[in-house]
């Protein structure tokens, strides 16, 4: 594959295993709102993003959908299967455009076989994931919404690898679970202090310096989790 992998879980992979997975893989284009995955079927395939990112959601009878977890290219979406769990448990729809190394699910379970710095690898991101789900319950459970935008919006640009990105109230109300009326307000704080441009369902980032300050603690815990494992 002549394109430059930029997935840091493939790249933490000893170079033979690293060469053996790319082989393996197909690069392929993530659209927009595209959803690979429903809760309770089997991964037909997994995603090492690149340059997109995917958003887990989960839905329940008439509430809008609550999003889960981010997965840029620090992770990838269907790491479960290392747990011999074939089945996804929540919705994972494209969020922002891009691309990601493609395998089948059973050409991963393979590799998984034969690879043991695959596996582990993969335990260790099972691992930061949860700890990264448990503060994420927290925060939503306790910070208020200005807060917790600032982190959403700092987790998004650390994705998007790019300092604007398409965002529309509705999807933020949705994604943080409050309501859109939350979100005007919240952005346009965030707005007023010049930390973001907000125009237009696209979003700006202007300081970041400014938007970590103005984040909770929990940003700097998600980052720190997974740091400590792949640095």
């Amino acid at each position: 594959m002549a394109a430059r992998v930029v997935n840091r879980l493939i790249d933490n992979l000893p170079r033979q295993e690293r060469s053996r997975i790319i082989a393996r893989c197909h690069s392929v284009d993530l659209a927009l709102g595209a959803v690979l995955c429903q809760p309770g079927q089997p991964f037909e395939h997994v995603y090492f993003p690149t340059t997109g990112f995917i958003s887990q959601v989960v839905k329940i009878n008439g509430h809008q959908p609550l999003e889960l977890s981010l997965i840029g290219n620090e992770g990838m979406l269907g790491a479960t299967l290392a747990l011999g769990v074939q089945a996804a448990s929540a919705s994972a729809v494209v969020q922002g455009a891009g691309t990601a190394l493609r395998m089948t699910a059973a050409q991963l379970r393979r590799e998984l076989r034969d690879a043991p710095s695959l596996l582990l690898m993969l335990n260790r991101y099972l691992y930061v994931s949860i700890a990264q789900l448990s503060q994420s319950a927290g925060c939503t459970a306790f910070h208020e919404v200005e807060p917790r935008l600032a982190r959403w919006l700092l987790m998004t640009h650390d994705r998007a690898h790019a300092d604007h990105f398409n965002l529309t109230h509705e999807f933020l109300a949705d994604m943080l679970g409050v309501r859109r009326s939350g979100i005007t307000i919240a952005a346009g704080v965030l707005q007023r202090r010049k930390l973001i441009r907000y125009s237009r369902g696209e979003i700006r980032v202007l300081d970041r310096k400014g938007l970590e300050a103005a984040s909770c603690e929990c940003y700097g815990e998600l980052i720190d989790d997974y740091t400590q494992l792949f640095g």
